[in-house]
């Protein structure tokens, strides 16, 4: 369902914050914008995002920053690093600090969506899993707790 689904884009560029903020709205996305570091880690301090689409080059932070900062607030949150400044050393880097996928801009509208559909299909797997495994365990102490009291009764 995509709308209770939350993204939030941080970009220094008020174009791509638009273009980005129009095209997933018109998915059905409810979309916040951030333009520093330091207000996108407060909105994610105060809001629940499934998905963040961060710049690398922002004017006060770099995307890295903000990206690892959003891996303490929120494990579950899905974060794409998009950037015009590509290279090996700051892919790398944001796949290492965290970062569940990496675009470089231009980034076309079909390429966006799909990329953002995919990583919330992830998550949406991964609460799954972690559903089951939840009502497993859940299920097993019940259990538990059944065979405890038939034995103290016996």
């Amino acid at each position: 369902m995509k709308i209770n689904k939350h993204i939030l884009v941080v970009d220094d560029d008020v174009a791509v914050l638009k273009s980005f903020k129009a095209l997933l709205e018109l998915r059905g996305y409810r979309v916040s914008t951030a333009k520093s570091g330091q207000e996108a880690v407060n909105k994610a301090c105060n809001n629940f995002y499934n998905l963040a689409l961060i710049d690398i080059k922002l004017p006060d932070v770099e995307g890295t920053e903000v990206l690892w900062e959003f891996c303490q607030i929120n494990k579950q949150m899905k974060k794409i690093m998009v950037t015009g400044y590509a290279s090996l050393d700051n892919s790398v880097e944001s796949l290492n600090l965290g970062a569940d996928g990496y675009l470089m801009k231009p980034v076309s509208p079909g390429r966006l969506l799909e990329f953002v559909e995919d990583k919330l299909a992830e998550q949406e797997r991964e609460i799954q899993h972690l559903e089951e495994i939840v009502g497993e365990l859940l299920a097993a102490q019940t259990n538990a707790g059944k065979n405890h009291d038939q034995d103290r009764w016996s």
